[in-house]
């Protein structure tokens, strides 16, 4: 395994972030359990979660799941960089959800007895809450930070311009702010380049992407459909159709260099600015152990001009739609 620093951070982290969102409703306990040995025994120390999921299992079902597997003790909880996230209604009560004084408090301890440890390494808001002023959130992240309760403090599915306000108003407070960035980017999600990549550069943001593959899109699904392992029906059915002939040509493009197209997918995400780790998100361990591949290679000059053709990205702004 391969470490970088978390941003501008002294942290040190895995290339590859292990997701826990399937754990539960995807993902029995038992097995969920052995993926996160697994994830350790590869030297993956970065672990990510959320309030929210579990699904169908209830709300917080997957935090719990995390925490009966640290209660096993043997280093698990001192091993893992251990990120969550709040934002999301874990109830139908005013103020059970948003980034709200009351709620952060809440939500933050409420996690930290799910998840069985007196402290979260990285703290992250789900979403911008547009309803609640940056002093408001950042005197509650301050406080939870000084209980020892959070390290760090980090943003999913942010605008640029929102990452760019926030650490206006935590400088303002001499506070460290924003240390990631958490988003959806991979070959067919590219927007993020516009915006909200540069900003992450420019205020030392470590990007964190989610969604990888796209739904799996990414995963050689058109290879799938051929072997007849894999079926799909309506939304999924239209976007491969849709996206057939590129589709084809990039798992082409990969079976010429000999690669699994998903490991292609990390590969490259790995080769972007700013990048951290993608999260992967094991339903079971055989595709968690095929993601390790994606460390080991290097994608050369040649194949990754050929995967801006099969799937262009954009410009910086404004010279993505301006001079």
């Amino acid at each position: 395994m391969r470490y970088t620093r978390l941003g501008r951070t002294g942290l040190l982290v895995s290339r590859i972030c292990l997701g826990t969102m399937n754990f539960g409703p995807e993902t029995d306990e038992a097995t969920s359990f052995s993926i996160m040995d697994s994830a350790l025994e590869a030297g993956i120390n970065f672990f990510d979660s959320a309030n929210v999921y579990g699904r169908t299992k209830g709300r917080g079902a997957t935090e719990e799941i995390v925490g009966r597997w640290f209660a096993q003790g043997g280093g698990r909880r001192e091993k893992v960089v251990l990120a969550t996230k709040l934002y999301g209604d874990m109830g139908d009560w005013p103020n059970e959800g948003r980034l709200s004084a009351l709620n952060i408090r809440r939500a933050c301890d409420a996690s930290l007895r799910r998840l069985q440890t007196d402290y979260i390494d990285l703290y992250q808001m789900h979403h911008i809450d547009r309803r609640v002023g940056w002093d408001e959130v950042w005197e509650a992240m301050e406080v939870l930070r000084l209980q020892g309760k959070i390290l760090y403090v980090g943003s999913s599915n942010f605008a640029g311009w929102h990452i760019a306000k926030a650490q206006a108003a935590a400088a303002d407070r001499h506070f460290m702010g924003l240390v990631s960035e958490q988003s959806i980017y991979n070959l067919l999600a590219r927007k993020l380049e516009m915006e909200v990549l540069p900003a992450a550069q420019d205020f030392g943001l470590g990007v964190i992407p989610w969604s990888p593959l796209n739904g799996g899109l990414l995963g050689g699904v058109v290879r799938k459909e051929r072997e007849g392992s894999r079926r799909h029906q309506g939304r999924a059915a239209d976007t491969i159709e849709a996206r057939r002939p590129q589709l084809e040509q990039y798992e082409d493009l990969c079976a010429e260099i000999g690669e699994e197209p998903a490991t292609v997918a990390l590969a490259w995400l790995l080769s972007r600015p700013a990048v951290t780790a993608p999260i992967i998100g094991p339903r079971t361990p055989e595709q968690f152990d095929g993601a390790l591949r994606a460390v080991e290679i290097t994608l050369d000059d040649k194949v990754l001009s050929r995967l801006d053709e099969l799937f262009p990205g954009y410009k910086t702004s404004p010279e993505e739609y301006a001079w």
